[in-house]
C-alpha cells in the first residue's frame, strides 16, 4: 500500500523546507541581531570619537588662554627688570658724568698752575741769568776802562811802542766784539740832555756854549744790556755861565727897582 508520501513527493518536500526554515530560523535570528548589534557598535563608535576629539580641542583651548597671560607676566617682569637696571644705568651715568666734570675742573686747575709756575721759573730763571751776566760783565767793565785811557792818554813816539799800542788795542777790540755779541752796547752822552734814568752827574761847569742840563763830557763810560742799564754814564753836565747869572740876577732885581 503506498503511502501518502510516496503519492505526494512535493509535499514532502514542502514540508522538509519549512522545517528546515523552523529549524533554521532561531540560529538565523541569532546572527541577524548579532549583525545588528555590531553595526549599531560600529555607528555609535564615530561619535565617541567625536566627544573624545571635541573634549581634546576644549583642553587647548584652556591651556591656550593660560599659556598667554603667563608668557604677558613673563614679559611685564622682564620689562621692569629691564627698567630698573636702566635707571640705575642712568645713576651710574650721572656719578661719572659728575666725577669727569671734577677731574676736568681739577685739571684745568692744574693746567693753569702749572703754566703759571713755568712762566714765574722761566721768568725768575731769565732774571737770574741776567743778574749773573751783569755781575761777571761788569767785572770785567774796569779793564775796559783801562784799555780806553791807554788809548786816549799814550802816544806812541817810537815803531817798538807802536807795536806795543797795537798788541793791547787788539785785545781791546776783542773784549769789545766779545761784550757786544753778550749784548752789550756803551752809551754816548755827549750832547744829551741829562737822564737821571741813564746818567749820574760828577760835576757840572757853568758854560754859555752848552745849554743849561747839557752833557758835556763822558768821564766814565756808560752801558747797557739789552736795554736795561749796566752801568750809569758818569757825566760832567753844563750848568748857566757867569754872564748869564749875572743877567738874570739883574733880571730878577729890576721889577723890586721899579717897585720903589
Amino acid at each position: 500500500m503506498m503511502s501518502e508520501a510516496d503519492n505526494y513527493p512535493e509535499l514532502d518536500k514542502k514540508t522538509d523546507i519549512a522545517d528546515h526554515e523552523t529549524n533554521s530560523s532561531p540560529s538565523e535570528e541569532i546572527n541577524n541581531q548579532e549583525l545588528e548589534v555590531m553595526d549599531t557598535d560600529f555607528e555609535q563608535q564615530p561619535v565617541s570619537e567625536t566627544v573624545v576629539n571635541d573634549e581634546e580641542n576644549a583642553e587647548p583651548s584652556k591651556a591656550d588662554t593660560t599659556e598667554p597671560q603667563t608668557e604677558n607676566n613673563e614679559l611685564n617682569s622682564v620689562v621692569e627688570s629691564l627698567q630698573k637696571e636702566i635707571e640705575s644705568l642712568k645713576q651710574e651715568l650721572e656719578l661719572k658724568e659728575e666725577q669727569v666734570k671734577s677731574a676736568t675742573s681739577q685739571f684745568m686747575r692744574l693746567t693753569a698752575d702749572f703754566d703759571n709756575f713755568r712762566r714765574r721759573t722761566s721768568r725768575e730763571k731769565e732774571e737770574l741769568e741776567s743778574q749773573v751776566k751783569k755781575k761777571i760783565i761788569n767785572e770785567i767793565l774796569p779793564a775796559v776802562d783801562n784799555f780806553e785811557r791807554a788809548r786816549s792818554q799814550i802816544k806812541p813816539a817810537n815803531e817798538g811802542e807802536m807795536t806795543i799800542h797795537k798788541s793791547y788795542q787788539g785785545v781791546y777790540k776783542i773784549l769789545v766784539e766779545g761784550l757786544k755779541k753778550v749784548g752789550v752796547s756803551a752809551m754816548r752822552p755827549e750832547n744829551q740832555p741829562f737822564d737821571p734814568n741813564f746818567h749820574e752827574a760828577m760835576l757840572r761847569e757853568p758854560t754859555n756854549e752848552y745849554p743849561e742840563g747839557t752833557v758835556i763830557e763822558q768821564l766814565v763810560r756808560g752801558y747797557m744790556i739789552d736795554d736795561q742799564v749796566l752801568r750809569y754814564a758818569m757825566v760832567k753836565v753844563a750848568m748857566p755861565g757867569e754872564n748869564e747869572s749875572e743877567n738874570t740876577d739883574s733880571e730878577s732885581e729890576t721889577p723890586e727897582n721899579s717897585q720903589e
